[in-house]
């Protein structure tokens, strides 16, 4: 298996990597391959049924909606997130759905738009397409979304492979154990090492644009997060705090307290994620890293480093997401950054190892002190469980990614106030993380049926 960076870091759109970026990927897919056999023309009705997770909680991550927009032809990554919205109630008055957005077939959303109380094998999150001609079923395809937008298909599934690209790297690694001997033995920081990999796939001036491409949509996100005010919809009646915190932060500068300035560093991190997290309860533009849940802690502590170090830079930028995201591959491959699968753990645990890594390798920590940092950011979110309020990615989701950012900073400081050696490796906290997901009741794995999702409506 080879992931890319570009895997881990994609731009799409809110609230959930697994439940609406991968299921509108899916539909996509599945447009896309009716055309290849020759059958879209032929098509009558379109059938959704989703499955587990996608299910569970599929109207508050609008994974309905994602489905339909993929069937009209939209892609995450180049979706106007404004048209979604009147599109979905143009169908629903119309009873009209325009597939590849120029075939208008029937829709009728309680018939064909069908939540499932029970799981397909292979992995939590599951849809299946049916297309039905004027007289019977014409193609089918079941889809697994695995977490950070990745999706398979009921071949792939059935081979045993969730990831199918096997392109050959210089520097191939599956634990983290080799990866630290990888660099030792070539003389590499782990974000040069990752750099030479990435060059399998394009050359380096493309994966330093394509890095900083991603870097200013995250900027972006943040930016928009910083005006948009109000209440997230959904119904949980969540107010918006980025824009307001961001102004007072802004009205604080200039303070020579000390303890002043530490908590200011400190509320900037917080800001930096709420902005982004508050984007992708509302359905905005922003990036996976390595998913939509977790989407802030990337973001935070990376402008945490860019306005507080005074010599920031472009190749930091570069060097500190190379970084996160060979810890984020170490993740995917030997656990899941899935929250449907190992709960939250998986998602804020893992991007809080990534951030921490990110910025251990930008302040100049050694190899070994940067996996250190990234155990110390994975160790102790082991064991969170992905309990969202309704179904929706907003509480605990928001604060949650405020904290882990802060806990990254201060796994990455911990980690570089050391030697690199430590008690427990990368590899058993990411191992532990795996088995602690096997083991967690499904009811704490984003179907919202237990945890504070539960409590909180009792309470």
């Amino acid at each position: 298996m080879s992931i890319s960076v570009f895997d881990l870091f994609k731009i799409g759109i809110g609230p959930s990597s697994s439940h609406t970026v991968g299921p509108m990927q899916a539909a996509h897919d599945f447009v896309e391959e009716l055309r290849a056999r020759d059958l879209l023309e032929r098509v009558a009705r379109i059938e959704v049924r989703l499955y587990g997770s996608l299910s569970a909680t599929g109207i508050g991550h609008g994974t309905d909606r994602a489905v339909i927009m993929g069937l009209m032809g939209e892609l995450p990554s180049k979706i106007d997130t404004n048209i979604i919205s009147p599109c979905i109630e143009e169908l629903l008055e119309s009873r009209t759905l325009l597939l590849d957005n120029r075939l208008a077939i029937p829709f009728l959303w309680a018939r064909d738009m069908q939540l499932l109380d029970e799981c397909l094998p292979h992995h939590p999150n599951a849809m299946r397409l049916i297309a039905h001609g004027h007289s019977d079923e014409i193609y089918s395809n079941t889809y697994y979304s695995v977490g950070g937008g990745f999706v398979v298909d009921e071949a792939q599934a059935q081979g045993g492979s969730l990831d199918t690209d096997i392109t050959p790297l210089p520097y191939d690694f599956n634990s983290a154990g080799q990866l630290l001997a990888l660099c030792r033995m070539h003389d590499m920081r782990i974000s040069e090492l990752m750099l030479e990999n990435e060059k399998a796939w394009r050359s380096e001036q493309e994966i330093r644009d394509g890095l900083w491409t991603i870097w200013q949509a995250m900027c972006e996100c943040v930016e928009t997060g910083f005006k948009n005010e109000g209440v997230l919809p959904g119904g949980l009646n969540v107010k918006r705090r980025a824009a307001s915190l961001h102004r007072r932060l802004v009205a604080m500068e200039g303070s020579h307290s000390l303890i002043t300035s530490t908590f200011s560093a400190m509320d900037w991190v917080n800001v930096f994620a709420l902005a982004v997290n508050e984007e992708n309860a509302a359905g905005g533009r922003m990036v996976t890293a390595p998913t939509n849940g977790a989407a802030g802690i990337i973001p935070a502590v990376l402008h945490y480093y860019m306005k507080f170090q005074p010599d920031a830079c472009e190749r930091n930028v570069v060097d500190f997401l190379l970084a996160a995201g060979a810890v984020g591959i170490l993740c995917k491959k030997n656990a899941s950054i899935s929250g449907a699968e190992v709960g939250c753990q998986g998602e804020v645990g893992s991007a809080c190892a990534m951030a921490a890594a990110g910025l251990a390798e930008v302040m100049g920590g050694s190899i070994g002190q940067v996996e250190n940092a990234a155990e110390i950011g994975l160790e102790h979110n082991l064991g969170l469980t992905c309990d969202p309020v309704g179904g929706l990615v907003q509480v605990p989701c928001i604060e949650r990614n405020a904290i882990a950012s802060v806990k990254a900073i201060n796994a990455a400081q911990m980690a570089l106030r050391g030697d690199g050696e430590h008690f427990i490796s990368l590899d058993k906290a990411i191992r532990t993380m795996r088995d602690t997901g096997r083991d967690m009741q499904e009811k704490y794995k984003e179907t919202s049926r237990g945890g504070l999702a539960v409590n909180a409506i009792e309470c």
